[in-house]
């Protein structure tokens, strides 16, 4: 699916913006965007980005057409293999800042805690949880035979329609910091859900903290038989 001439713009528009504030890294000496700037503006990049992925065979639908671009689909044992070195290497890269890393069958979901992600009723990344997605996007860009679901989730204080816009903000985030750093956001299904999906009681402060969250579910992207 191709972006339309309006949503082009748009990104465009927001990596000039970006582009303003750059840095040199002092070991590689290239140019990239300091972090700080990425996370306070990355909302001008929301939607922009990524949110053209949706309804109920969107991730069927994104996969079959990114087995070309990811060089063929992964087949057979090769799944396994290839999504058991992908959870190795962000269990690792992941270890004691907050995101647990699950494995669900082929399925691999890290879970980011609201807390540490973002300010209450914010969509903006914490500046010190930038270093996070970075390590993230490392092992995303090297492991690119994976589709990226990332869905956004709250609690159940304040009213329905505003929570689901939130979560879809604060998905959208995530998904386009990811972008700025070079996963291709093709890859990516962005879903806010709201606080529809609570995986805690929401009658409990720790409970609301937990439902209080964004989820990347890597799926892997099989050839076809």
């Amino acid at each position: 699916m191709r972006y339309t001439t309006l949503t082009m713009a748009a990104v465009l528009s927001a990596s000039a913006g970006l582009s303003g504030c750059q840095t040199y890294d002092p070991y590689t000496g290239e140019k990239e965007t300091s972090k700080a700037t990425i996370g306070a503006g990355i909302g001008a990049l929301a939607g922009a980005v990524i949110g053209y992925a949706s309804g109920g065979d969107a991730k069927e639908r994104r996969k079959r057409a990114l087995i070309g671009a990811a060089g063929g689909g992964l087949a057979g044992a090769g799944v396994g293999y290839y999504m058991d070195q992908q959870e190795a290497k962000l269990r690792h890269q992941l270890m004691g800042t907050g995101v647990s890393v699950t494995r669900n069958g082929e399925n691999i979901t890290l879970n980011m805690p609201g807390n540490i992600t973002f300010q209450t009723g914010s969509s903006d990344l914490n500046t010190d949880f930038l270093k996070v997605l970075d390590s993230v996007g490392i092992v995303l860009k090297e492991y690119n035979k994976t589709l990226v679901v990332i869905s956004g989730h709250t609690d159940n204080v304040g009213d329905t329609a505003s929570n689901q816009a939130l979560s879809q903000r604060r998905a959208e985030s995530v998904g386009s910091y990811l972008a700025s750093r070079s996963v291709a956001s093709d890859r990516m299904v962005i879903t806010g859900y709201g606080e529809s999906q609570p995986v805690a009681d929401n009658k409990t402060a720790d409970g609301k903290s937990k439902n209080r969250r964004v989820e990347l579910t890597l799926e892997p992207i099989k050839a076809q038989g």
